[in-house]
């Protein structure tokens, strides 16, 4: 029997035993290595987040493919994987006009898993990676190299992907920018790696734990605390204070660039005289707009290389049985990414 981290109620996570259905066609069943623990798998258990409960935590996942349905070529039994919830579906709209970063449908497993007593169980994300095995939408199983160990690989599946590439991509960061990233948590490191890349000339982390902030100095950050006249700025905590406070940071023809995932009452007030003068932007990034078929390799590629560092990324590694300790310390702030082994 597969085990599982499942939220059955809004508040109350359980390690529970659930039952996985054969994949059906174009699906895989992949059994899980590793799997990060996200802000947003914390936002599912404290308000349900437009899932249907119960819900199978999890969505940051790379493991290894047991079985496919028919229809699937791309990855067969043995293929190590990263999973990508933002795998385009190719047929909405976006994808029909050749953009698939921009696809708002990413295709789904049908209803395979469910608990013991026979109750469907949901999967955030469509992923469903806090268990021992998972099965998915086969356009979610990308591929990876052998070279890049599981705790750091699964970490591409979300946050570096959505720090790295909204700079690269939502934003398309130039070389020579001035750059801020307001929070300095998995996504936030992320983005300020991705300026790196970039090239910016500066690159300001911003944290109100100030240890925090000092700590991006060894992931590319150039200087803490606030600044202005900048080019960008990444709001990763996606609050209306940092929102004020991006904007004020802001120089002529600046762009402010909105990652955080936002508490469902959340409203913020503009100043609309300032937005105006100074010809500012603000641009949504969901998930970086990564393109995971493209994006996952070139993220490991960078990794073994040297030039994106995963390892230091992984604060502590833990078991399913402890993923309500890694939420506490999540919100604790006392750790980057905690990476759950399976």
């Amino acid at each position: 029997m597969d085990r599982g981290v499942v939220v059955a109620e809004v508040g109350r996570t359980e390690l529970a035993e659930i039952e996985l259905e054969p994949p059906g066609p174009d699906e895989a069943l992949v059994r899980l290595d590793a799997t990060g623990v996200c802000h947003s798998d914390l936002h599912v258990l404290e308000t349900g987040w437009a899932h249907e409960l119960p819900v199978l935590l999890g969505h940051e996942g790379a493991g290894v493919v047991e079985a496919v349905g028919e229809g699937v070529e791309h990855v067969a039994p043995g293929d190590r994987v990263v999973l990508g919830w933002r795998s385009p579906c190719g047929r909405c709209p976006w994808c029909r006009r050749g953009d698939p970063r921009r696809c708002r449908t990413p295709p789904g497993p049908g209803q395979r898993l469910r608990l013991a007593d026979g109750r469907p169980l949901s999967q955030t994300l469509q992923m469903g990676t806090f268990a021992t095995r998972t099965i998915v939408h086969a356009a979610a199983a990308i591929p990876i190299a052998d070279d890049l160990p599981a705790e750091q690989a699964c970490l591409i599946g979300c946050a570096v992907a959505t720090g790295v590439f909204s700079v690269l991509e939502t934003a398309r960061v130039w070389e020579g920018a001035r750059v801020a990233v307001i929070g300095c948590g998995a996504v936030g490191l992320s983005a300020v790696q991705g300026a790196r890349l970039a090239r910016a000339a500066e690159i300001h982390a911003i944290d109100v734990d100030a240890g925090k902030a000092e700590a991006a100095r060894a992931f590319g950050a150039t200087h803490t605390g606030p600044s202005t006249r900048l080019d960008f700025v990444f709001d990763v905590v996606g609050r209306p204070e940092t929102v004020a406070q991006g904007l004020e940071m802001l120089g002529h023809a600046g762009t402010l660039v909105y990652i955080g995932l936002p508490h469902p009452a959340a409203t913020a007030a503009l100043d609309l005289n300032a937005l105006f003068d100074r010809r500012a932007r603000i641009v949504v990034s969901h998930g970086g707009d990564h393109l995971p078929t493209e994006d996952f390799p070139r993220l490991a590629a960078w990794a073994v290389a040297g030039e994106l560092d995963l390892a230091a990324m992984v604060s502590q590694t833990v078991g399913l049985e402890d993923v309500p300790r890694a939420f506490d310390d999540m919100r604790a702030g006392d750790v980057i990414r905690s990476v759950v082994m399976l």
